[in-house]
């Protein structure tokens, strides 16, 4: 049996496109990732509103 690692937040927010959409792995503060799978629409809405917030 291999050995399990624990997971934690630590790295980097992450996106990969799986399939026809992306996946993106947040960090959180205490541990864990919050992970959310988007399509190209809501990908593209979420990345305007974020620019949007430092234009």
């Amino acid at each position: 049996m291999a050995a399990m690692k624990p997971r934690t937040g630590d790295g980097p927010l992450e996106v990969t496109k799986e399939g026809r959409g992306y996946v993106m792995r947040v960090p959180l503060e205490g541990g864990g990732r919050l992970v959310v799978e988007l399509n190209g629409d809501e990908a593209k809405d979420l990345g305007e509103k974020l620019l949007a917030l430092f234009a």
